[in-house]
């Protein structure tokens, strides 16, 4: 390793490992490279496979012609304006030549991908039949929803977390007429296996029938595929709040899906990064006859776009050598307006990333790494994002009855985890929830509408003010048991094995704790940034309350909070109703009195999400 710099940053670091990755993920973020296919009859599709992703990183990064000439520097004529078109033809002679050598090699390619394929998954589906209708994340969606300078174990930790919140939305979506005929399928098969199987038990001269054996076989693996398509008779279709909760993980999200989560199409795209593993192998065995073509035909008219890409975003940094511009999340030079940095990007919509990669790639890799100092204009905002999460702290409920209402919103999303950060998020995630069916309580100081932005505010303040009672950016994480409530009884078992292991044990546990909650408060400002994109681009409307934005650089009122001891109170806002919310009032006549003046309680419907 060649070190020009006295010091290297986290970010320098983070620089040299991930070079190609960023470059990867910004020309996916800016559609350079040809994923989407129009196709007859189905549409829109994705098409990424690993042979294809294999000879993109080829042509580009490391192969015979490509762009770099070395791991570290882009050739200096890539640099240069002057002879761009020139460029664009030797890299489309490059792209056709490896067109070319794909079509040659395809018969052998295909022959191993098929053998691969049946010596990887023949047992599996022998062991596991229901396994190809499992889900994976895509290559695509991995490319999609990483962030600039996020390290593959961050990367593949995250998508874990949201596997099965996006798995619940994905069942969500039923068909009547297959879920009928699923049905019919598997009652006609189950009833012929208990028939086989029970004269099996009389008689067990049966088995030596001829194909009873591969019939028992073959029905058990209908009946299994079959029951894949029934629902769950008990399911409660929320999709908007499933969509929500997948959101927290993932972190990116189209402005259209918002307020469409019930709509098929949104589903399909859902499925374009969350792919069944059938479909995962269907596309690696098209992908020797697919990748040739798309080589020829579509990557080559990208050529002088590819040319233009690096070097207009491409940058040379003293001691790691040249990167991606988009990979040091400068707001100033690829900020967006609409995510939060308006006053502060000077990007033209060609420099700015899309759905607020930058920004949310600056969030991630500030909580991952709080020892990082930024650069200015990145401090700047992160500071506006700090006013504006105080701010809307004061309108939002308490840390503490998040807290008590932790246990519900977990049995509400059927999350089974019982660790301290998911029960934080799910109470920020389905608060809204409990607001509107009336479970909040009838406390009437509350008098703005609870929503998942507002909840996730009111905890980014308490960690931001705890933060500042430990020492600042100088502690790990701000995000502990303790910091929240010293005296909360959720988290004292916790603390009590941790006291009680060696050293080097609590210390590991003490990291692991540390990176659930790092990443538990990454997921709150994805909901908040998303939240506040939102208000931005729908003024008036936001979580389907209406509400007045407030400008996000006119931020210069009091909190209104305090830290005692680490724990957070919102002093405009009462002490919390019980878990349950139906808190007696001592009065009567106070009823009475608010029915006159027109001020009753809505009640909730309570099956409505």
């Amino acid at each position: 390793m060649c070190i020009h710099k006295k010091e290297l940053t986290e970010l320098d670091i983070y620089h040299r490992i991930l070079r190609f990755k960023n470059y990867m993920v910004a020309m996916i973020n800016k559609s350079v490279l040809p994923v989407h296919l129009q196709l007859p009859l189905l549409g829109n599709v994705v098409f990424l496979t690993q042979g294809l992703k294999y000879n993109f990183e080829l042509i580009l990064f490391w192969g015979p012609g490509s762009l770099f000439q070395n791991k570290w520097n882009l050739h200096p004529k890539y640099k240069r304006s002057g002879n761009r078109l020139e460029l664009a033809q030797q890299l489309s002679r490059v792209i056709l030549l490896m067109g070319v050598a794909n079509l040659l090699l395809c018969p052998f390619i295909l022959v191993w991908q098929v053998l691969y394929a049946f010596f990887s998954y023949t047992e599996v589906i022998r062991r596991e039949p229901g396994s190809l209708g499992a889900r994976r994340w895509s290559l695509y969606g991995r490319l999609y929803l990483r962030h600039f300078n996020e390290l593959n174990h961050e990367l593949h930790g995250r998508l874990g977390r949201g596997y099965k919140p996006t798995s619940k939305y994905m069942n969500s979506f039923t068909s009547p007429l297959l879920t009928v005929i699923a049905k019919n399928v598997a009652f006609f098969s189950g009833s012929v296996l208990a028939v086989l199987i029970a004269l099996t038990v009389y008689d067990e001269d049966v088995l030596t029938v001829q194909h009873i054996l591969t019939a028992i076989t073959v029905l058990g693996v209908v009946i299994t595929i079959t029951r894949s398509f029934i629902p769950d008779e008990h399911l409660v279709w929320c999709p908007e709040q499933l969509l929500q909760c997948v959101l927290a993980h993932i972190h990116y999200m189209p402005d259209h899906w918002r307020g469409n989560a019930h709509k098929s199409e949104t589903r399909d795209e859902v499925a374009q990064l969350f792919q069944y593993k059938a479909v995962f192998i269907l596309e690696e065995l098209l992908s020797p006859i697919v990748t040739p073509f798309i080589l020829i035909f579509l990557l080559r008219n990208k050529s002088l776009e590819i040319i233009d890409f690096f070097r207009n975003f491409t940058v040379e940094v003293v001691g790691v050598g040249d990167i991606c511009s988009f990979a040091q999340m400068d707001i100033r030079r690829h900020g967006n307006p609409a995510w939060m940095s308006e006053g502060q990007t000077e990007a033209s919509m060609y420099q700015q990333a899309e759905n607020g990669k930058t920004e949310l790639s600056l969030m991630h890799f500030t909580i991952k790494n709080p020892r990082w100092q930024p650069p200015q204009e990145s401090s700047v905002f992160i500071s506006h994002l700090k006013e504006k999460v105080q701010h809307d702290a004061q309108g939002g409920p308490s840390t503490q009855l998040l807290l008590s209402e932790a246990p519900l919103c977990t049995s509400l999303q059927s999350n089974q985890s019982g660790t301290g950060p998911d029960d934080l998020l799910a109470s920020v995630l389905a608060h809204p929830i409990l607001t509107a069916s009336g479970l909040q309580g009838r406390d009437h100081r509350f008098i703005r509408p609870s929503t998942a932005a507002s909840a996730a505010a009111s905890v980014l303040a308490s960690l931001s003010t705890s933060q500042f009672a430990h020492g600042g950016r100088g502690r790990p994480h701000g995000l502990l048991p303790s910091s929240l409530h010293p005296e909360a009884t959720m988290y004292h078992s916790d603390r009590t094995a941790v006291d009680s292991l060696s050293n080097s044990e609590s210390h590991m546990r003490s990291n692991a704790l540390h990176s659930e909650f790092a990443s538990a408060e990454m997921s709150l400002h994805a909901i908040y940034m998303h939240e506040l994109h939102q208000q931005s681009s729908h003024p008036q409307r936001t979580s389907g309350h209406w509400q007045n934005p407030v400008p996000m650089r006119d931020l210069h009122t009091n909190t209104g909070f305090h830290a005692h001891g680490g724990h957070v109170s919102n002093i405009s806002t009462s002490s919390p109703a019980p878990l349950g919310g139906w808190a007696e009032v001592e009065e009567e006549n106070q009823e009475d009195q608010e029915i006159n003046l027109g001020s009753t309680p809505t009640h909730g419907t309570g099956s409505s999400c």
